[in-house]
């Protein structure tokens, strides 16, 4: 009953690896992009529209830059929403950061040399070397900025993960060898509390997801915590009759018990 989540640099197989170990352990396998189709689905959104949270478009940052939070909102509730259903393995550019540090899970980066992810790439997107060579360092560049932009989680900080995976340094079997011994680790040593605070964390981030998503709340700057499937939900402004209109979109999230709303005033200091 693990999760594992893989953040894999671009060209360093890290889907292979992902797919290898979910086999071995019997879990359910997912990438980043079916999360994004799921997450486009579920709110009502394009997928070209979320590949800025697990992908690089030409000019797509630009173009989306006020809904960049908002997008990384869907796609984070979706990835902890399937997280909660335990024995999954993850495999993202950028998933790995959803997963709450609650003893459920594994956070792991798949690396590679540079030389040998420009070999891959430069074959799997049938593009000349330098150019192969070009396109990584252009994408490594700006998935790093644009993650810290929207989360403030340097991906190639080593400090971020429990476990690196270089592709090249060791065979296959064995990677999938120690990400199973980690996932059965996790298995012996977490705890009932543990997956309780993963499940509320996971209630939410859909609840902040499904409020954002609704036209008469948008951007409405409010703070969504839950324990023990009771929500709460803080902002300016929750008066009637915003506030019933709140726990009623709350309400709708399946897993959610209660929904607390209270108005927070907004607080002015003098100059």
């Amino acid at each position: 009953m693990a999760v594992i989540a893989i953040n894999q640099q671009l060209g360093s197989s890290g889907v292979e690896l992902g797919q290898h170990a979910a086999e071995k352990l019997g879990y359910r396998f997912m990438t980043g992009t079916e999360i994004i189709a799921v997450a486009a689905q579920r709110y009502n959104v394009s997928q070209e529209q979320l590949l800025i949270v697990d992908d690089r478009r030409p000019n797509f940052w630009e173009r989306v830059r006020t809904d960049s939070a908002k997008l990384y909102c869907y796609f984070n509730a979706t990835a902890l929403s399937e997280m909660a259903k335990d024995k999954l393995v993850l495999v993202g550019r950028t998933i790995a950061q959803n997963l709450p540090d609650v003893g459920c899970g594994l956070r792991a980066r798949a690396v590679a040399p540079f030389a040998e992810r420009v070999k891959r790439v430069a074959a799997d997107e049938k593009r000349a070397a330098p150019v192969a060579e070009r396109r990584l360092r252009d994408h490594d560049r700006e998935m790093r900025g644009r993650i810290m932009t929207l989360s403030g989680f340097d991906l190639d900080d080593p400090g971020n993960y429990h476990l690196m995976l270089n592709v090249f340094a060791a065979p296959l079997a064995a990677l999938v060898d120690t990400i199973c011994g980690y996932a059965q680790y996790i298995d012996n040593s977490a705890t009932a509390a543990g997956w309780r605070a993963m499940r509320d964390t996971a209630l939410a981030g859909q609840v902040r997801a499904a409020l954002l998503a609704h036209p008469k709340l948008g951007n409405a700057p409010m703070k969504v915590s839950c324990s023990a499937g009771l929500v709460e939900v803080s902002g300016p402004g929750l008066v009637p009759p915003w506030d019933n209109l709140v726990y009623q979109v709350g309400m709708q999230v399946q897993g959610v018990e209660s929904v607390h709303v209270e108005d927070q005033p907004i607080e002015f200091t003098s100059a």
